[in-house]
């Protein structure tokens, strides 16, 4: 995944090394570590909300399908009927 990422980024080493340096110069090394946490908790409740959103989703779809399945049965019976 991470080789994934970086050929669609265009990053290679040098230059995931130069932005290291640049983060580590604004924070600091003492803030590094509360600023990966910070960043993880974020990724996991995109994650989270992602995870959520496509379940809905899904619901959503399966709901859709079930109901047109019983208006076309309806459909049918009606046509049956006359």
């Amino acid at each position: 995944m991470f080789n994934s990422l970086v050929l669609f980024l265009g990053l290679g080493l040098p230059e995931l090394l130069i932005i290291l340096f640049i983060v580590l110069l604004i924070f600091g090394g003492p803030r590094l570590p509360k600023l990966g946490k910070a960043i993880g908790d974020t990724i996991k409740q995109i994650k989270g909300h992602a995870e959520e959103a496509e379940e809905k989703s899904k619901e959503e779809i399966a709901a859709e399908k079930k109901k047109k399945k019983k208006d076309k049965k309806k459909k049918n019976k009606s046509s049956d009927e006359d």
